[in-house]
């Protein structure tokens, strides 16, 4: 099955200090490090950002928001409007450690289903999902309503959540989720990685 890639990179960092997208871990940018892992996967990637030339080096495709100033939603609403594929892989810019082979096993079984969303516990990582184009006008009648919570149209349409037992198959579940939110999560990682646990 042909998809996209869409990496949200609109965040304000606010936590950060600074923009997640262009932090080092390791040789490469984090924004870098996901895109060398999708583009082995999808013939197009497309970064949504609504600062364009930071990342014109990137050989991607940028657009900006749509429907601006709504968070993540109005990022994968962006992305999904604009791809050319039904299906697409939505991941976010601070999540260094994605898996290709469970992103590949996403999307092999989305079809019929609207969104195929990781399930780590009790928690969804909707930032690390598949979505169809069937899900745009869902999501345009949240940000018409002022409603940025990404979960919040999951009701109206047609989900598979990928319980914590298929997710082990394809690596440590804490790991492949980590997102770099704060700098105490990037000395963490470093430190990790310093002493080879990841």
């Amino acid at each position: 099955m042909k998809a996209g890639g869409i990496i949200l990179a609109g965040g304000k960092s606010s936590r950060m200090g600074t923009n997640k997208a262009l932090l080092h871990v390791g040789a490469k940018t984090m924004i870098e490090t996901i895109i060398s892992v999708l583009r082995p996967l999808f013939p197009e990637i497309i970064v949504v950002t609504n600062e364009p030339e930071l990342y014109q080096h990137l050989e991607v495709r940028l657009v900006k928001d749509i429907i601006p100033a709504k968070g993540p939603l109005s990022g994968i609403h962006a992305g999904l409007s604009v791809s050319p594929y039904k299906y697409n892989f939505v991941v976010a810019c601070d999540m260094p450690f994605i898996e290709p082979k469970l992103i590949s096993y996403m999307v092999e079984h989305a079809d019929g289903y609207d969104v195929v969303v990781p399930r780590a516990g009790e928690y969804l990582e909707p930032l690390h999902a598949v979505y169809s184009k069937n899900c745009i006008p869902f999501i345009e009648d949240c940000l018409k309503k002022n409603v940025t919570k990404i979960i919040a149209f999951y009701p109206e349409i047609r989900l598979y959540c990928l319980d914590v037992e298929v997710l082990r198959r394809f690596g440590d579940v804490t790991r492949m989720f980590f997102n770099l939110n704060t700098p105490a999560d990037l000395a963490q990682v470093s430190m990790k990685k310093a002493s080879k646990d990841w």
